[in-house]
């Protein structure tokens, strides 16, 4: 701290000590919450003697303190997606496509992990270490595109549990910030892929959530009973549409119809390859996720804009 508060505040040098400061504290996350922790002591404490002349002497370090402390809640924990994309423009140097927020309300929206050149990130941080605040970014900008992948579609939860088994095994310190950050990169990649399998199936991103329900996990179809369940998928869709009212998930009546809707689609569409048991079990697990994903009248998780996305996550 001393050597901080030694920094000449000219030229932003005062700025960038703090910054670096924030760095070395920013991980692993049990040194960020200690610090985070005594930080806002600090700050409860000094606030509690500054009508005290004391507090004049005390300025300088309580100050450097709390503006590490800033600093690292500002990378960490960001108040909205729109940071994450500044922190890894930072990285990159405007290696990102410029406008990768383009629906949602209040300028925000869902970060789309597309927009960033990976291979660019790769060959930055083949020659130069990553650091703590390069890593932070991008486990956030990970973190926002997993959260709606799964949200739209809960059969992907397997990638999350990666993310988290990685995010864990480096707070261990099994893994170093190169091996993470690379792992991390691997991910990002795979993710990049996956939300556009959409296209390449030839679905919406609705079908194809009702379609990977049906079929993960199991049975082993050929290619032509995976078509027959692509196309069972778009027609279970445009069954429900006229059943999905507001307010049908708290009427009786209403589930019941819907549940009808879904027995009969799979019933009248699904190859011989699913037996009777698998059938429930998928009818099951189709009507829980329409229930979860759909309010009715046209809203559903994936008609939510960027802000809503922001409020639901």
């Amino acid at each position: 701290m001393a050597k901080i508060e030694a920094t000449s505040t000219a030229n932003f040098a005062r700025v960038g000590a703090i910054q670096d400061a924030a760095d070395k504290l920013m991980a692993p996350e049990n040194i960020r919450r200690d610090f985070l922790s005594k930080a806002g002591l600090v700050g409860a404490l000094y606030r509690a003697v500054k009508p005290d002349p004391a507090a004049i002497e005390l300025a300088p370090r309580c100050g450097c303190i709390l503006a590490i402390a800033e600093r690292i809640r500002t990378t960490t924990d960001p108040p909205d997606i729109s940071h994450v994309m500044q922190g890894i423009e930072e990285l990159l140097d405007q290696s990102i496509a410029a406008v990768p927020f383009t629906i949602g309300e209040r300028g925000s929206g869902w970060f789309d992990l597309s927009k960033i050149d990976f291979e660019a990130l790769r060959r930055k941080f083949d020659k130069d270490k990553p650091r703590n605040t390069d890593l932070e970014h991008l486990k956030a900008a990970v973190r926002a595109q997993l959260e709606r992948l799964v949200r739209l579609n809960n059969t992907r939860a397997d990638y999350l549990e990666k993310f988290q088994e990685l995010i864990e095994s480096y707070n261990a310190g099994s893994r170093n910030i190169e091996e993470i950050f690379r792992e991390l990169l691997d991910l990002s990649s795979v993710l990049t892929r996956e939300q556009t399998r959409h296209v390449r199936e030839n679905l919406s991103e609705e079908e194809l959530t009702v379609f990977d329900i049906l079929t993960r996990p199991g049975p082993d179809l050929t290619d032509q009973e995976r078509e027959e369940v692509k196309k069972v998928a778009g027609q279970l869709l445009q069954r429900l549409k006229d059943l999905l009212v507001i307010g049908w998930r708290q009427r009786v009546g209403s589930r019941a119809r819907v549940r009808l809707a879904i027995e009969d689609a799979l019933d009248d569409g699904l190859p011989r390859a699913y037996s009777k048991e698998l059938y429930e079990t998928k009818c099951a697990a189709v009507f829980e996720h329409v229930y979860e994903s759909y309010q009715g009248e046209g809203k559903s998780v994936y008609t939510m804009t960027g802000f809503a996305w922001q409020q639901l996550v």
